[in-house]
């Protein structure tokens, strides 16, 4: 299992429904609205690499209100 943070700007006063989308997705553990430059939070896991990818390619970046991501694999040692 690949885990990652995703940090998601959305259009102005989009963060909380973006929020709830996303924490409807498969593959979505937790999304939650935060202060600061971005305006949510989203932890993701997937079985490999490449799924975590086509995860937020495919299904994270296609929801209305999301301007831009920034995906942050979790490294294990």
């Amino acid at each position: 299992m690949v885990s990652a943070y995703v940090l998601i700007q959305t259009d102005v006063g989009r963060a909380s429904g973006v929020a709830e989308q996303l924490a409807g997705l498969p593959g979505v553990a937790i999304a939650a609205p935060v202060a600061g430059p971005y305006d949510v939070i989203a932890k993701i896991e997937a079985d490999t690499v490449d799924m975590l990818g086509k995860l937020v390619v495919s299904q994270i970046q296609g929801v209305e209100g999301i301007t831009r991501t920034l995906t942050c694999p979790i490294v294990v040692l």
